[in-house]
Order: structure tokens, then sequence, then C-alpha cells
């Protein structure tokens, strides 16, 4: 069984192929704003290198955020068109969750959100509960609590098969949205 993991919700462009429980590529891939022009790529790179055909993946699973907003959403519009296309499961796992992924302990996962903010979690990787639910928080506040690790938007390592046993499947592809955590500025604009 192969599955494609793609996530691009942080400046780290992430793609992996996991064939059974063996990874058999994996890609970090450190962006300017650009993730739109390596996503195909790296993908069609992953394929080609292990001799595989689009049409033989088996799921797509993404990390729908939180996250940038224009990257959080070109990882979930890749894997819906492959899964669409290719008529294959697709699955969702939170990018806070997959950063934690490849820590232990308790983890804070936190994704820059500016003005002293971030989009946030802490998670007993040991037992995989959440010790505070994600959301969008005040950094002090996530940095004065307990936590063992922290994993931040540019610095994080994923365990692919952890990813793999936490997805969640989804019911219907085109109703997929990204996990923003909050409003776009032009949505918050729009308000005032």
């Amino acid at each position: 069984m192969y599955s494609l993991i793609l996530d691009s919700s942080t400046k780290i462009l992430y793609t992996a192929i996991v064939k059974d429980e063996n990874v058999v590529f994996e890609s970090y891939i450190e962006g300017r704003n650009d993730h739109a022009k390596n996503i195909v790529d790296i993908i069609d790179k992953g394929l080609k290198k292990n001799n595989i055909e689009a049409k033989n993946l088996d799921e797509v699973v993404v990390g729908y955020g939180p996250g940038s907003y224009t990257g959080v959403r070109m990882a979930v519009s890749v894997a819906k068109m492959i899964a669409s296309f290719m008529d294959k499961p697709l699955y969702t796992i939170s990018t806070l969750k997959l950063m934690a992924s490849g820590s232990k302990g308790i983890v804070l996962s936190m994704i820059d959100a500016r003005r002293n903010n971030s989009f946030g979690m802490i998670i007993d990787m040991n037992t995989n509960t959440y010790i505070k639910n994600e959301a969008l928080y005040p950094n002090s506040e996530l940095l004065e609590s307990k936590y063992d690790v922290v994993v931040n938007d540019a610095s994080y390592k994923v365990d692919p098969l952890y990813v793999l046993k936490n997805k969640e499947l989804v019911e219907n592809k085109d109703l997929l949205t990204p996990n923003y955590l909050r409003e776009t500025e032009a949505e918050r604009n729009h308000h005032d």
C-alpha cells in the first residue's frame, strides 16, 4: 500500500511516500512563500525515484492546518485533486499534530501567527492526548505551560507512521476546507 503525505502549512513543505510501513521518500523544503512552485515537482520526484505511478497511490494524507493561509490551501488543494482524480481516499491530520509526531514526551507544537501569537497545542505523545487543545494563543501563555519539547514551524521532524496511524478520513472530499483557526486578515478587515 502506498501512502502520500503532504503538508504546506508552515515554512516547510513536507512530503513523504510510505510503502506499507517503510518510508521510501521524505522531503523537507524550506520555502519563502513559494510552496506552489515546488509541491507538484517534489511529489513527481518522489514517485519517479521509487518507480511509482501516481495511479498506484492508495491514499493521500494532508496536513490541513492551521498555518499560513495560502500555504494551508496549497497542500489541501493538491491533495484533494489527486484523491479526486484518482478516486483514492483522502485523510487529514492537524499540522500541529504532524509537527509533534517526531518528538517524545509532552510536546508544545506552535506556528507563528504574528503579533506575539501562535497557533499551538500541547500533546502528551506517550498517551496521544491533548493537554492544551489546538487554538490561537498568546506566545506567553504557550511558553509558560509545562512541556518537555518545543517544535515550531521552522524546525520539526515528522514520524510518517504516526501520521498514518492518526489520520482521519474525509467523508466528502469536495467539502474539505483548511483548518485556519481564525479569520484571514482580509476577513477581519472586512468586518471593520
